[in-house]
């Protein structure tokens, strides 16, 4: 008599291959597996049955792509990937090839990132960089700024066409007016193109410059990085506790380097002529007219001055 363990054995592998062989036709007779099949005529059975692994893949990873739950949530093997398949004929004998691609979500992340990466900040809420905004919605926050709006947005167009001007902006206007978030939008645009940009918030940045005297490595890759970035923002300019050092050996040599070069763009509080009365006292010399001017004629004669009206949105979301 066959032992029971034999038969029970039997038994399973018999429902196994029941199983199995009620799956392969479910997945065979799949809307997705006709369309295949459609689109490759050459396509038998015994090709599908020795690449059923791949079918199964494909069929699974289109459905749970089609009932997307978010990128952060990819059921699909690999995070942001879904299979696809191709099909080629070789001596008369045909294959089924699988591949992982990228889907559009990982697609509009990675060209986010890669936008990001483009951007430093200096002492910046990074949040004022990733806010995305169309013009229209920063024209509804405040329509007392529209005419500062409409010249950014030109100044970004013309980039886009001509490529990268040797004239920067300077956004003058009272507190909160968002002159700040302005010049991150215009960094976020003209870096989809592909250019890089630094935003620096002075008044921090010229405190940070004292520590770096003892760190000389680091306050030459910060200097290079200012003077060769393709747009170089130096927001709230006038507001920072300005020394003899920091005024003519790093703002004088970025500034001077860049003049011709690459456009340097400003955001302040002051006017021109005030920033210039700004620039030639320090806490150390006194008053120094000549060294004011030294510095406001590598400014004045490369920026055209926007005027940004409007009312305090500080503390406000999307100012």
């Amino acid at each position: 008599m066959e032992p029971l363990s034999d038969i029970l054995g039997d038994f399973r592998n018999m429902s196994f291959a029941r199983r199995a062989e009620e799956k392969t036709k479910l997945l065979l007779s799949d809307p997705l597996v006709a369309k295949l099949r459609a689109k490759y005529p050459e396509i038998d059975d015994r090709t599908l049955k020795i690449n059923m692994n791949r079918i199964y893949q494909y069929v699974k990873e289109y459905k749970q792509c089609t009932n997307c739950p978010g990128l952060d949530r990819c059921p699909n093997d690999f995070e942001g990937y879904y299979t696809k398949l191709t099909v080629e004929t070789i001596n008369e004998q045909t294959y089924i090839h699988d591949q992982k691609v990228a889907c559009k979500k990982l697609i509009a992340k990675q060209s986010q990132d890669a936008v990001r990466n483009r951007i430093r900040s200096f002492y910046i809420d990074d949040r004022a960089l990733q806010q995305g905004y169309s013009t229209a919605e920063i024209v509804d926050i405040d329509p007392e700024r529209v005419l500062a709006v409409e010249r950014i947005v030109d100044y970004i167009h013309k980039t886009n066409e001509e490529g990268l001007q040797k004239e920067g902006l300077y956004l003058v206007g009272p507190f909160g007016t968002g002159k700040t978030f302005l010049m991150c939008y215009m960094l976020n645009q003209l870096a989809k193109k592909g250019l890089s940009g630094v935003i620096v918030y002075m008044p921090d940045f010229v405190e940070d410059l004292k520590s770096m005297i003892a760190e000389p490595q680091r306050l030459k890759e910060t200097v290079e990085l200012l003077k060769e970035t393709d747009l170089l923002v130096f927001d709230d300019i006038g507001a920072e506790n300005l020394n003899p050092w920091a005024r003519d050996h790093v703002m004088g040599t970025i500034l001077n380097y860049r003049m011709n070069r690459k456009p340097t763009f400003f955001t302040s509080n002051h006017e021109p002529d005030e920033l210039e009365k700004h620039f030639s006292f320090t806490s150390k010399d006194g008053d120094e007219e000549y060294k004011g001017q030294r510095i406001m004629d590598r400014i004045t004669p490369f920026v055209e001055v926007v005027v940004v009206n409007g009312t305090n949105k500080r503390g406000k979301a999307g100012a």
